[in-house]
């Protein structure tokens, strides 16, 4: 018999592939050449296969794992536009300038409409609704923070932002934690497995060739502006080359590398409560977050038969059984109601971070990329992908805001986040001083 909080046979493994699991990876049979390779099988590089599809360019989109594996089809399925934006970084305005951030807010409003348009287009079978976002405020602070940010969205002339008094939080979830919030209207929930498996499908209706368990090794580019590629199954030539591995950027690439801050994140499922029971702790079945620096990320699941909680319940490379311990008591600390429910799954995934907190897209030495969605990856990588298509077929009307920002990095980093702990134990320690105790195990 399994120990409180898992149920009977748990597992540790996404609840999303029990739906959708990602495909076996057929023996690879890598072709000599290919008009653009997709180093990625992730919501950007099948993103960016469909759109240049769509223009009659065919990709090769090649990926180490299985297509889908990655954070594509773990992560919470939660998605907005501008408001994803601005929830990992406040201060937007004063870093990069008033009339830009527009610009930046302005596309990432754009991109949720598109986002809608595209899953209606192709009849992508994702489970998606439009359903709304509460985030939840730790402290009386962060609820200024929260007035700046939806100031922020509705300067982008959607007006979809409003906050919530303390008094009425109840109406948005079972909880005294939260001091108040914010709603935002234009946010979403999808069946992240289902997208990246219909994303696949669409890819190769287009005319994508996807091959997973292949490995990039190496790349160099040639005279002719094309590239050769080391794989773990032969030399391949491509006349373009688009990087889109995220969160599981390893070697290969070192210049990406460098820039991305992989951080792993983890979620559990609870077993079955039925919808009337997940009604009472989310009345609204929204998909939720809040502001704490050691952030929580929630919602029901697609069928609203139990919920799913995320955050980062390690900073360390934890197991998922440890962590979905600690996520369980996260859970249930926020919303007692819930203290009796076990779970049945736990797992994880790699979220890629910039150094600036910023989404990228550009060109590198004849290379193009897409990646660092911090966190909003659905929406983001989604537009970024169609973006890139859009550079690599060079017939961009409106090249993206987000190609201006410059890909920092820091002196001496090779992409190892040495420094993690240190940063977990700071936020854990800035959440303290904002008011915010979790009981430790047991107590």
């Amino acid at each position: 018999m399994s120990e409180f909080p898992f149920a009977p046979g748990f597992l540790e493994r996404p609840w999303w592939w029990e739906a959708a699991p990602p495909p076996a990876p057929p023996p690879a049979s890598l072709p000599d050449a290919a008009e653009v390779a997709i180093i990625g099988g992730g919501i950007a590089g099948l993103s960016t296969a469909i759109e240049l599809g769509r223009n009659g360019v065919r990709a090769l989109v090649l990926d180490r794992e299985a297509i889908g594996w990655g954070a594509s089809s773990r992560n919470g399925g939660a998605l907005s536009g501008a408001g994803g934006l601005g929830k990992v970084r406040s201060d937007l305005v004063e870093a990069f300038g008033k009339e830009y951030v527009s610009e930046l807010m302005e596309e990432s409003e754009g991109a949720f409409e598109n986002f809608e348009a595209f899953v209606a287009r192709e009849g992508l079978d994702c489970d998606y609704v439009r359903c709304g976002r509460f985030v939840g405020a730790h402290a009386p602070s962060a609820m200024e923070a929260l007035k700046r940010r939806a100031e922020l969205i509705n300067n982008a002339g959607t007006e979809e932002a409003f906050l919530v008094p303390r008094d009425r939080v109840a109406e948005e979830m079972a909880t005294d934690r939260f001091v108040g919030g914010m709603m935002l209207r234009r946010a979403g929930s999808l069946h992240p497995a289902k997208y990246v498996r219909s994303l696949a499908a669409a890819a190769e209706r287009y005319g994508a060739t996807l091959l997973g368990g292949v490995e990039l090794r190496s790349y160099r580019r040639e005279a002719d502006g094309g590239f050769v590629l080391e794989t773990s199954h032969g030399r391949l030539r491509a006349g373009k080359l688009m990087i889109a591995t995220n969160g599981y950027t390893g070697g290969a690439t070192p210049w990406h590398q460098r820039r991305l801050i992989p951080v792993a994140s983890y979620m559990i499922a609870t077993e079955e409560i039925g919808e009337e029971r997940v009604r009472r702790a989310l009345p609204k079945l929204r998909v939720y977050g809040d502001t704490k620096k050691v952030l929580y990320y929630f919602r029901p699941s697609s069928d609203y038969k139990r919920i799913l909680f995320g955050g980062r319940a390690s900073f360390t490379d934890a197991d998922v059984r440890r962590s979905g311990a600690t996520l369980h008591r996260f859970l249930t600390h926020l919303i007692p109601d819930l203290a009796d429910v076990r779970i049945t799954h736990s797992w994880k995934g790699n979220v890629a971070f910039a150094f600036d907190m910023m989404p990228h897209i550009g060109e590198h030495e004849g290379a193009h990329y897409a990646m660092a969605c911090n966190g909003s990856g659905v929406v983001t990588m989604t537009h970024l992908g169609q973006a890139a298509a859009g550079a690599i077929l060079g017939g961009a009307n409106r090249p993206s805001a987000f190609a201006r920002l410059d890909f920092p990095t820091k002196p001496f980093y090779t992409g190892n986040p040495w420094f993690l702990p240190v940063v977990g134990l700071s936020y854990q320690l800035r959440d303290r001083l904002d008011g915010w105790r979790v009981p430790k195990d047991g107590g």
